[in-house]
């Protein structure tokens, strides 16, 4: 395929790709308060150092680092700057991207229930009209595992969203290119990552309720949990202060392969493409770290949908498919829940895209939250314009630094 940059992007965001981490003892996280903040204490410096020797050695731009533990933080700063001569701060909003996935799924999770649906149910009792919508189930949508071709690599999207990355998608323009297409497995079969299913998801939750997908997400997920710095809008506008992003990756459209420098601000490139309407949104390093901690103890689930969202019963199911980039095995680094991913120990989201890449990321044992922004300098940018997850990457340094004994796992 031609465009690849766009496909690529998102297919690292699945695949884990990190560098290996140094181990450290844990704290002393014994008895007295004055050993609790000396603990504390140790592990930010032990975080400021780890995140400055990443930076040092990566293509980094601008780096945002929050760390939590029991619900209390022990780091949170910026690095970097966000455009130049203006610093990054951990105030600023960026996109969150797939962690609002995870929002989907869970009011999809919340519905199920209270009976107003069934996962089970097929799609064609809520959509009937889109196509295929006799074979899937909105379980089967939301676990990956629907067959529905991605958009993403389709040639007609990469073409129209390359060529004016400030288009504004219908949903059912999206829906077209993927559900248009022949499955790409019998549903249930298989498994293969597609923003399809999960924008024709976003419509059924909205038929089945009357409620648009946006104040479902508001009145079930960010109020609740007090998400004040979570936005969704169809623009490419980003609520002040905005951490801006840079790219490279449109170099294969306009065929710079021969090593010229070439970037571009894509802070206001419009992401109505990313997600279903109503959960296209900016957030804050904030409220990934309350998300990824509410998820991760089920605040807002029963016990059955929070097990079931964070549940690794796919690892090692699915195989690769001729024609479908994102079909592959679930492996430890990488299993799918229910709208969220498990990375051994871990769950987490890390979505990348259009320059901005993020994580956010639980480890249940410790009460541990990682979640990280990052944006890139030109140098992260290969020839063809393809450059890695590197929040992800520093994720996983982090990980190993601060919980050795389960670090998150590496694959390379």
């Amino acid at each position: 395929m031609r465009f690849s940059p766009l496909v690529a992007a998102v297919s690292a965001a699945l695949v884990v790709v990190a560098l290996t981490g140094c181990t450290a003892p844990t704290p002393d996280a014994s008895a007295t308060p004055d050993a609790s903040a000396t603990a504390t204490s140790s592990e930010a410096a032990l975080i400021e150092t780890t995140v400055q020797n990443f930076i040092a050695t990566q293509p980094v731009r601008a780096a945002i680092v929050k760390v939590s533990r029991d619900g209390q933080t022990i780091f949170r700063e910026a690095f970097g700057e966000s455009i130049t001569g203006v610093p990054a701060t951990p105030e600023m909003h960026f996109r969150n991207g797939a962690v609002a996935i995870s929002y989907v799924a869970m009011v999809l999770l919340q519905l199920a229930d209270e009976g107003v649906l069934h996962l089970d149910d097929r799609l064609s009792v809520w959509e009937p009209e889109i196509p295929h919508a006799d074979e899937v189930t909105l379980l089967q949508l939301a676990q990956m595992t629907s067959g529905i071709q991605d958009f993403v690599p389709n040639p007609a999207f990469v073409e129209g969203s390359y060529s004016d990355p400030y288009r504004m998608w219908t949903a059912d323009e999206l829906i077209a290119f993927g559900a248009g297409q022949p499955l790409w497995f019998e549903p249930g079969t298989n498994w293969g990552y597609s923003h399809t299913g999960y924008v024709i998801l976003g419509k059924a939750l909205e038929a089945a309720t009357g409620t648009p997908l946006d104040q479902l997400i508001q009145q079930r997920i960010l109020d609740p949990l007090g998400l004040t710095g979570t936005h969704a809008s169809l623009t490419g506008e980003i609520p002040e202060p905005a951490l801006h992003a840079f790219t490279s990756e449109r170099r294969p459209f306009f065929d710079i392969t021969d090593g010229r420098v070439f970037t571009e601000e894509s802070t206001y490139w419009n992401p109505s493409w990313t997600l279903p309407h109503g959960a296209v949104q900016t957030s804050t390093i904030d409220d990934l770290d309350t998300t990824i901690r509410a998820i991760g103890t089920g605040e807002l689930l029963s016990p059955e949908a929070h097990d079931a969202m964070t549940s690794t019963a796919l690892r090692g199911f699915g195989s690769p498919v001729d024609g479908c980039p994102s079909c592959f095995t679930q492996i430890e680094p990488y299993t799918y829940g229910i709208g969220l991913v498990t990375s051994g120990d871990w769950i987490l989201q890390n979505p990348l895209f259009s320059g901005y890449a993020a994580v956010a990321a639980y480890l249940a044992d410790e009460d541990l939250a990682i979640s990280v922004a990052v944006t890139f300098l030109p140098e992260a940018f290969d020839a063809e314009g393809l450059y890695p997850n590197l929040a992800d990457s520093l994720f996983r340094e982090l990980g190993g630094v601060l919980a050795p004994e389960q670090a998150p796992p590496t694959h390379h």
